[in-house]
């Protein structure tokens, strides 16, 4: 992948690419980066100002004055003047109107400055260099010396001074500088602007209902965003049909406007996939397919010194691209210094299993657990954007590495901060929509457990709560087993025993024997069969799978809503592996919740909560428990503290009303 890049970037470089410039007003130019050199172009001061209230005058006159022995000025030895003015001929030096005293019993600033009411010779005009002088002596209890509290000319800045170097960040107080130094004009990099076309036959400018077959199109959005974030400038263009010669009038078009060139989607070798024929009829194609995933399908191209790259439509695999090809092109063109990535080393909780001869990159779930950092390896393909979304950090797995073991030592490259990742309770186990709803309450500070949450009774002024809940989705007993080794902080858990009818405590006493932990009562829920809407089916129990035509979706091994399952084929003698749809596994209630609603299953089972969420008919099974493990010498903790706290809240009560189906303990 390395390679690619950098032969990639030697030939741009040969054909001539390099940063642009233009000028901009020096009051839009903040944050941009300075193509040349800025030189002021008049002193700053320009002029001798006074940098007090009170009288200009000679420092000679106020030798010996103080509080015990004060000098009386007459009117000809003296200007009254205010912070900025300038400096009157014949003076070298500004008294402060605290140390001086006037005749006529005035010293207040409406006097010094001649707009109060006793003196009409004050009043008598508005032009400070020609006002007259004061008809009044005054009393001096200071010395001063020459140019004291005088900004003489140049004092900050001198005329054909450098303000900036070239290739430096303009930051707000430089926007001062130059202003002050005559400068209303800036020379700087030029934002390069970098444009998008999206392609496909199925994918459509976003509306609130898509038809089925239509695929929102929100790449663009992502592509933009990160843009902005690099201080390069998106323009998107119409979406474009799978069609080569609307394609290539599209690219030809964006050359015509655009520094960089981006063509999403159609980047492998399908039937329908026209971006290596299309960028190859506009520009020169120096790489097809790199040895990363995701993004192997990535097209390098360019045609002169501008780059055109052939992206894969999966916004996942678009995003690493962008990371790994894009922003080194745009830091290039743009000047920008790009912040060094942050690694942290971890301990995975699950294997991560490599192709040889690709570089991958696998998201990952991060969380301190007694000082252990733990990676847990999030599932989800090139397509499932949320796994990104969700991701705190990325594994790279080099080429030459074909397989990670869980409790293997890794290094990760951040995407949070790592003092962000300290504050979350890692929670690893079985799903529940509770999960969410108590990491809502916790950020938000909602709850009110925790003596953080209460420190203010203003919701919308209340700081934050420093923790966060991240969980990953692997079932019960892998939740358990995460607890064993070390791996979170809680674990989320509804394991039936057959024998006794109990939920959790024989699983934990068996797979943990050694104790040390506690099993909190959480909630009861309502457990049964998701069918669709008006139950077309007619399925009236778990033997009713077995009919001709019923597609059943599972939940994954080690779940307990797959031993739930296994246990009523059990009970009922029915032969699960005969059920069709037996081995479809899906790893959260809300995904077989939706399967069932878009007809693509007839049956699964899962919470209420679930079915009310996608409005499904609710065969209830079985109202099971649902408990959080937790090591004994996490419970002090602030964060399991806070998280205790939220769970016995009231608006934790409220939500989980409003979700159905659960009674809190």
């Amino acid at each position: 992948m390395g390679e690619a890049l950098d032969e990639y970037m030697k030939v741009l470089l040969d054909c001539g690419m390099k940063p642009q410039s233009e000028i901009v007003a020096v009051c839009d130019s903040a944050g941009r980066i300075t193509a040349e050199p800025v030189y002021a172009a008049i002193c700053a001061p320009h002029y001798n100002a006074c940098a007090m209230d009170g009288i200009a005058t000679l420092a000679s006159y106020t030798v010996g004055a103080s509080e015990e022995s004060p000098v009386v000025l007459s009117p000809e030895q003296f200007v009254r003047v205010d912070t900025g003015d300038l400096l009157p001929d014949g003076f070298d030096c500004v008294v402060m109107v605290e140390d001086v005293v006037f005749a006529d019993g005035t010293g207040d600033s409406s006097s010094e400055t001649g707009q109060g009411d006793g003196s009409p010779v004050l009043r008598s005009t508005t032009d400070r260099e020609n006002r007259p002088r004061c008809p009044v002596s005054c009393t001096i209890t200071a010395t001063s010396t020459p140019w004291k509290h005088v900004r003489v000319i140049g004092e900050d800045i001198c005329a054909g001074e450098m303000i900036l170097p070239s290739n430096t960040e303009i930051i707000p107080s430089a926007l001062g500088a130059m202003i002050a130094s005559g400068v209303l004009e800036v020379q700087v990099i030029k934002k390069p602007v970098v444009g998008f076309i999206p392609t496909g036959d199925e994918i459509i400018t976003p509306v609130a209902n898509p038809k089925p077959g239509e695929i929102l199109e929100f790449n663009s959005a992502i592509v933009s965003a990160m843009l902005k974030k690099w201080g390069a400038v998106s323009k998107v263009y119409p979406i474009v049909k799978d069609n080569k010669e609307l394609i290539i009038k599209a690219l030809k078009k964006a050359l015509g406007e655009c520094d960089i060139i981006l063509l999403s989607a159609g980047a492998s070798k399908g039937r329908e996939d026209f971006s290596a024929a299309a960028i190859s009829d506009v520009a020169k194609i120096l790489v097809q397919g790199i040895a990363m995933r995701p993004g192997k399908p990535t097209i390098l191209g360019y045609d002169g010194a501008k780059p055109v790259i052939g992206m894969p439509g999966y916004p996942v695999s678009g995003i690493i691209v962008m990371e790994q090809i894009l922003q080194p092109l745009v830091s290039f063109l743009s000047c920008a210094t790009r912040v060094p990535d942050k690694y942290i080393d971890a301990v995975l909780s699950r294997p991560v299993k490599s192709t040889a001869g690709f570089f991958e990159f696998t998201r990952v779930k991060l969380g301190f657990v007694k000082n252990v950092v733990i990676a847990s390896p999030i599932s989800g393909g090139s397509g499932v954007v949320t796994s990104f979304m969700r991701a705190d950090g990325i594994l790279e797995v080099p080429q030459d590495v074909t397989e990670y073991k869980t409790s293997d030592k890794v290094r990760v490259r951040l995407l949070r901060r790592e003092d962000e990742i300290k504050r979350s309770i890692v929670a690893i186990g079985s799903h529940d929509q509770l999960l969410d709803e108590i990491g809502d309450l916790l950020q938000s500070g909602q709850g009110d457990g925790s003596p953080v949450l209460r420190y203010t009774a203003d919701r919308e002024n209340r700081p934050r709560s420093p923790f966060s809940l991240t969980s990953t989705n692997v079932g019960s007993m892998q939740g358990i087993y995460a607890i064993r080794k070390g791996e979170a902080h809680i674990a989320g858990v509804h394991l039936l025993d057959e024998k006794t009818g109990e939920y959790n405590k024989s699983f934990v006493n068996r797979l943990i024997p050694e104790g040390g932990v506690t099993l909190y009562k959480c909630v009861k829920r309502k457990q049964g069969l998701l069918l669709a809407k008006g139950n077309p089916k007619g399925i009236t129990g778990i033997g009713d799978l077995l009919n001709g035509g019923i597609r059943y979706v599972n939940r994954q091994k080690g779940s307990g809503t797959r031993i739930l399952f296994d246990y009523l084929c059990r009970r009922d003698g029915i032969d699960a592996a005969a059920v069709y749809g037996y081995d479809r596994e899906v790893y959260t209630h809300m995904s077989v919740a939706a399967l069932v609603a878009a007809g693509m299953a007839d049956a699964g089972i899962g919470t209420y909560s679930a079915a009310k969420m996608y409005d499904l008919d609710f065969l209830h099974i079985s109202d099971e428990v649902y408990d959080l493990l937790i090591p004994d010498h996490f419970l002090e903790l602030p964060s399991i503290q806070a998280l205790l706290g939220v769970i016995s809240s009231k608006e934790f009560k409220n939500r989980l009303e409003k979700l159905g189906g659960y009674i809190v303990f």
